[in-house]
């Protein structure tokens, strides 16, 4: 199964760490930021990994090159940042079947196998790995709304007011026909192609979307705050 890693953004609330390198390439306990997302995507039996790099973008290559242990590596360039979607969207000439997204400035003290689950149950078009948080974080993210039985109902990007605490991740288990609804979608207000609605296209055209609980914690490296967190998390992991 292949992976898609989207890791073009210049990662301005972190400088000055990102003033002359990439985001993904920041330090977290002792190895780049990326290191620890290949770390968990080699854990989960991902063999191919497709890195959508921008701002520094050479600087990833030049450090991983094609291969990271077992994980090969390829790279697409997302020349103008219009948001999460469209990154992926630049992936489309390289990815063969089912995949799985992640962020590229997550770092995860849990498995990320469950959402890889489209590949082995083919009635799950999309899986959503999800956790709960609250009602601010909920402001700054995408929040998964679902009914009583737990089905999806809809998505919704940084909401001013969050219907819900449930919120993405940054992992999502997607089919190829993630592309054909990309295509199907409008820019939102904010200007960008969200990947919250492409997968309501998807989910509203018919197909089946699931959430799963991540199972541990997770920080996202946005702030010097945060990857000092990630940085303690993973020590005391050791």
């Amino acid at each position: 199964m292949q992976a898609v890693i989207p890791a073009a953004g210049k990662g301005t609330r972190l400088r000055p760490l990102t003033e002359t390198q990439p985001k993904a390439l920041v330090d977290v306990a002792g190895k780049p930021l990326l290191s620890h997302v290949f770390d968990r995507l080699t854990e989960a039996a991902i063999t191919e990994a497709i890195i959508i790099v921008g701002y520094r973008g050479e600087q990833i290559v030049d450090y991983y090159g094609d291969q990271y242990g077992d994980l090969s590596l390829r790279y697409v360039e997302q020349e103008r940042q219009r948001g999460l979607a469209h990154a992926i969207f630049q992936t489309e000439p390289l990815v063969l079947g089912d995949f799985i997204v992640v962020n590229g400035d997550n770092v995860f003290g849990g498995s990320l196998t469950p959402a890889c689950r489209t590949q082995s149950q083919p009635e799950t078009d999309v899986t959503l790995l999800t956790e709960t948080a609250d009602t601010e974080t909920a402001r700054k993210t995408g929040v998964v709304v679902t009914d009583t039985t737990g089905a999806v109902q809809r998505l919704v990007e940084k909401p001013e007011e969050p219907p819900a605490t449930r919120i993405t991740t940054g992992v999502y288990g997607l089919p190829p026909a993630f592309f054909d609804a990309y295509e199907a979608v409008s820019p939102s207000e904010r200007g960008e192609y969200e990947l919250v609605d492409v997968i309501y296209h998807l989910l509203t055209t018919g197909a089946t979307v699931e959430t799963v609980e991540l199972d541990g914690w997770r920080v996202n490296v946005n702030e010097p705050a945060d990857r000092d967190r990630a940085s303690r998390l993973l020590r005391e992991q050791r």
